[in-house]
């Protein structure tokens, strides 16, 4: 079989093949299937940071085998977004991932993924993808019909039987774990926590587009996230916590997109805290980038983000 490999600069550990089409692919995992081997998958748009890398070890650590995939998804951007210019460095992604422990990286090019005359599309319908970023107002639908779609795809190519995603897209592992659910992929959803940087900014790939005085702002998002989980857990109607944040982001001159409170299952607006687990979700833009970032609230355990996981065929 004609496979790309990189290895590690520094390191004992077998190096990590680059597959590009689908069939090589499938070929690749007939042995291990057979053998019965665990086999994980990480989905990436690449250019590849912290929050991912978690995620590569939480699969190498419950995984005989591990695929990532390397691609950035032409089907969830809108017109005007930042397909263009959205960051790219294969060869340091290649590196990261052979140092994690990846056996295989699914990197194949677009005509791979849609050949010509590709015509079906996968959508989650309901308020799961209307509301948020489904909003039309907002990325729309089709964002989440780009992120099904393509999803679906890479579920078939590689037959995963755990499948990685973070925290900090938690609309989308809501879609697809509903996708998942409802069309009996034989595949376990695994949602890891949102990894940040020091000073709390959630570690995304668009934090490379700014500058630091933007950097600077940024942080607000997550103190917004905060005073909203503190002040709803301290007692406050759910309206004045969500006032609390919509301060923190003011005081940093920043106008969100949204700063809405939802239920973490169905996406249903929430008034007030109950008994089920709240999520708070913000998305906002700074300077050249669209940061999004959100915090779960748990009456219950009277806490916040935590690792979750969920069966395909529940």
């Amino acid at each position: 079989m004609d496979l790309d490999l990189v290895s590690p600069a520094t390191s004992n550990d077998p190096a990590v093949s680059v597959i590009r089409a689908k069939a090589q692919l499938r070929r690749a995992l007939e042995r291990p299937r057979r053998e019965g081997l665990r086999i994980g998958l990480v989905p990436t748009m690449g250019y590849l940071h912290d929050g991912h890398l978690s995620l590569l070890r939480a699969a190498r650590a419950e995984c005989d085998l591990v695929v990532m995939s390397l691609f950035v998804n032409p089907t969830q951007f809108g017109p005007g977004e930042d397909l263009d210019r959205y960051p790219r460095d294969e060869e340091r992604d290649l590196w990261l991932a052979a140092e994690a422990g990846v056996d295989f990286v699914y990197a194949p090019p677009v005509e791979e993924v849609y050949p010509e005359g590709f015509a079906t599309t996968v959508a989650v319908g309901g308020p799961l993808t209307e509301v948020l970023d489904g909003d039309p107002s907002r990325r729309g639908p089709s964002h989440f019909r780009g992120v099904t779609t393509v999803v679906a795809k890479l579920l078939n190519s590689v037959g995963p039987d755990v499948a990685y995603f973070g925290q900090k897209d938690a609309q989308q592992a809501a879609v697809v774990r509903r996708m998942v659910r409802d069309l009996d992929f034989p595949v376990r959803i695994a949602v890891l926590p949102t990894v940040r940087e020091p000073d709390g900014l959630a570690m995304s790939s668009r934090n490379a587009y700014l500058e630091p005085a933007d950097r600077e702002r940024a942080v607000a998002l997550s103190r917004a996230l905060a005073a909203v989980r503190d002040a709803a857990l301290g007692g406050s109607p759910l309206a004045a916590a969500l006032a609390a944040g919509e301060a923190e982001l003011a005081a940093a001159g920043i106008e969100p997109e949204y700063l809405e409170a939802r239920d973490a299952e169905t996406f249903a607006a929430v008034a007030e805290l109950g008994a089920r687990p709240v999520l708070v979700a913000v998305a906002a833009p700074v300077g050249p980038a669209r940061l999004i970032d959100n915090v779960l609230i748990d009456p219950a355990n009277h806490g916040g983000e935590a690792a979750t996981s969920s069966p395909g065929n529940d």
